[in-house]
């Protein structure tokens, strides 16, 4: 499902546990990215979020679109632990997509629990310094 804006491809064609995170980046399956990520059973792509202010229903709009094939979405919010905004809560709703926000370094670690556990789980993670 292409994610717009000229990212169509995705930086790696299936999920992979995310080794590590900050310094503006992430490093998965032996490569390191610079800027968040979106991240899916179908792939990884880099995500132009790097502000909470920019995220909208826009910006998750791959998520939603996937929302038949997750069991959850997690959004990493940068270095601090942040309330979703009711606006996006209820389209998560709306699309029957469990949703959790917390900071990156805690949405990275659960990513990588329920990737293990062979879930269907997505995360927008926005990149830490």
């Amino acid at each position: 499902m292409p994610l717009g804006g000229g990212a169509d491809a995705p930086h790696l064609p299936r999920p992979a546990p995310i080794d590590a995170y900050g310094k503006g980046g992430f490093r998965f399956a032996g490569m390191s990215h610079r800027g968040s990520l979106l991240c899916f059973p179908d792939g990884i792509w880099a995500w132009p979020i790097t502000d909470l202010a920019e995220l909208n229903e826009a910006a998750l709009r791959a998520a939603f679109e996937r929302a038949d094939g997750l069991d959850f979405f997690l959004i990493g919010a940068g270095r601090d632990p942040w309330a979703l905004p009711e606006d996006l809560r209820q389209k998560f709703r709306e699309v029957l997509l469990s949703v959790d926000a917390m900071a990156t370094g805690a949405a990275v670690r659960t990513y990588n629990i329920l990737l293990a556990e062979n879930r269907r789980v997505g995360a927008g993670l926005i990149a830490v310094n």
